[in-house]
C-alpha cells in the first residue's frame, strides 16, 4: 500500500475547513441562495398586477441593471444560463457539423449548448493558475491541427470548420483573457464567453462576459446571485441584441394581434416573477461579494502553510467572485479525494468533487481533443468546499 494511503491527513483537513465555518448549524450546504433584500416585495407585485410571465417592467428592469453593472452595452435574459449559451452560439454562427473549442473541464452545459447547435465539441486543455482554458497550450495545437480555407479555419484531420472558442471562468476565476484573445485575433476566431459562474468577476477592471463577441450568465440556484433559474447574454453589439431578444421570444413580429413569426426560434425568454426575485438579489450583489471574499481569505489562511492541499487564489489581474471555493490536493493524495469526500459529509460539509471531465462522459468520448492532461489531474484533486454568503460572518469569529 502506497505510503501517502496511510498518512493522508483528512481530520487535518476537516480540521481547517471546520475553523473556517465554525461550529453552526449541519449541515453545512455547498452554496445557497440568500434573501435579505426586496424579494418578497418585487415578486408580490408581479402576483398583485398579474404580470407573471415574459412580459413585464421587471424584465426590461433586469436587463438595464444587468448591463449597467457589467458594462455591456445589451443585456438579454433568458429561462437559464444553458438556452444563453446556445442562443450566443448561433447568433456568433455556428452551425450544424461545425467544431467548437470548449473546455474538457467545465459543467456538462457547456458542451451541451454546442451540441444543441449540431456541432460538435472540441475539447480543450485547462491550466493550473486559473483552472481554465490554456490559451498557449490551445494556440499549439491549433498550429497542429488547424488551417486556413475560404476565409475560415478548418481542422485538417476532420475537414470540419471551427467556429469559435467558448472558455468558462472556472468557480468565479476568469480566464487568461489576453492570451486567450490573441490566439483568437491569430486565427480569426470569435470568443463566446461562459460566464455564469463569475458574475461579480473583473479581468483588469472589465467584466467577465464583455471580452467576447457575446457573454453569458447563469442565475440557477446555486450561483452567486439566482432567479431560481435564468441566463443572460452579454454583448455589445445592438444587431446581435437585438436578434437574440427576437430569437429567445419564438421570433415573434410585434403586433396588436397576429401571430406573425419570421424565423425557427425559441421559447427562452425570461419570465417577469423571476426577473423580479433577480433585481432585487443584484441590488444585494456589492454585499455578496464581499462577503465571498471575506469567506475565501478565511479558507486561504486556513490552509497557508498546508502541505497536503492548497485553496485557489484569484490569478494575477484578476478580481474573483469566489463563487466555488476550490482545495486542490496533491497529486500524491488524488487517490484519496474520494475518501476525503466521504468524511466532509460524514461531518455535515457537503463539499463535492470537481466535474467529470467532458471526454469522459459516454456521449463525448469520440470527441475532437487535444492532450487533456491537465484537465484529467485537476478533475482527480479538486474539492469545491461550502462558500454560501451566510458562511461569511462564521469566517471572520475568532479572526483579528
Amino acid at each position: 500500500m502506497p505510503a501517502t494511503t496511510k498518512t493522508f491527513p483528512a481530520q487535518q483537513i476537516i480540521d481547517a475547513v471546520e475553523r473556517v465555518i465554525g461550529d453552526g448549524p449541519r449541515p453545512v450546504p455547498l452554496h445557497e441562495p440568500c434573501f435579505r433584500g426586496r424579494e418578497k416585495e418585487y415578486t408580490a407585485q408581479c402576483i398583485d398586477t398579474g404580470w407573471v410571465s415574459s412580459v413585464g417592467s421587471f424584465v426590461d428592469r433586469f436587463e438595464r441593471d444587468l448591463a449597467a453593472y457589467t458594462g455591456a452595452k445589451y443585456a438579454i435574459v433568458t429561462v437559464n444560463g444553458t438556452a444563453a449559451l446556445h442562443l450566443a452560439l448561433m447568433l456568433a454562427g455556428v452551425r450544424a457539423g461545425d467544431e467548437v473549442i470548449v473546455p474538457a473541464l467545465t459543467f456538462v452545459a457547456t458542451a451541451n449548448a454546442v451540441a444543441h447547435c449540431g456541432a460538435i465539441p472540441h475539447f480543450a486543455d485547462s491550466e493550473m493558475v486559473t483552472l481554465s482554458l490554456d490559451a498557449t497550450k490551445l494556440d499549439g495545437h491549433l498550429n497542429k491541427i488547424a488551417q486556413r480555407r475560404d476565409g475560415d479555419v478548418y481542422n485538417r484531420i476532420t475537414q470540419r470548420r471551427i467556429a469559435a472558442i467558448v472558455p468558462m471562468h472556472t468557480f468565479g476565476h476568469p480566464v487568461n483573457l489576453d492570451a486567450l484573445l490573441e490566439v483568437a485575433r491569430r486565427w480569426g476566431l470569435p470568443i463566446v464567453e461562459d460566464a455564469a459562474e463569475s458574475l461579480g468577476s473583473f479581468y483588469r477592471g472589465k467584466h467577465t462576459g464583455t471580452f467576447g463577441l457575446l457573454g453569458t450568465l447563469s442565475f440557477n440556484g446555486n450561483k452567486i446571485i439566482t432567479t431560481g433559474g435564468g441566463g443572460a447574454i452579454l454583448t455589445d453589439d445592438e444587431a446581435l441584441a437585438q436578434h437574440a431578444k427576437h430569437l429567445s421570444t419564438t421570433a415573434k413580429q410585434p403586433h396588436a394581434w397576429a401571430f406573425a413569426h419570421d424565423e425557427i426560434a425559441f421559447n427562452y425568454r425570461l419570465p417577469n416573477l423571476n426577473a423580479a426575485l433577480g433585481c432585487a438579489q443584484l441590488e444585494q450583489l456589492p454585499a455578496f461579494l464581499d462577503a465571498k471574499r471575506t469567506l475565501a481569505a478565511g479558507y486561504l489562511e486556513a490552509f497557508a502553510a498546508n502541505e497536503h492541499a492548497c485553496v485557489v487564489a484569484q490569478p494575477a489581474n484578476c478580481e474573483s467572485n469566489y463563487w466555488l471555493n476550490t482545495l486542490i490536493l496533491d497529486e500524491a493524495h488524488a487517490r484519496q479525494r474520494d475518501e476525503l469526500l466521504r468524511a466532509l459529509h460524514a461531518a455535515g460539509i457537503l463539499a463535492r468533487p470537481a466535474w467529470e471531465p467532458m471526454h469522459c462522459l459516454p456521449m463525448y468520448r469520440s470527441n475532437p481533443r487535444m492532450d487533456l492532461s491537465t484537465s484529467e489531474s485537476l478533475a482527480r484533486r479538486i474539492i469545491n468546499l461550502p462558500s454560501s454568503v451566510s458562511l461569511a460572518s462564521r469566517a471572520t469569529k475568532g479572526r483579528p
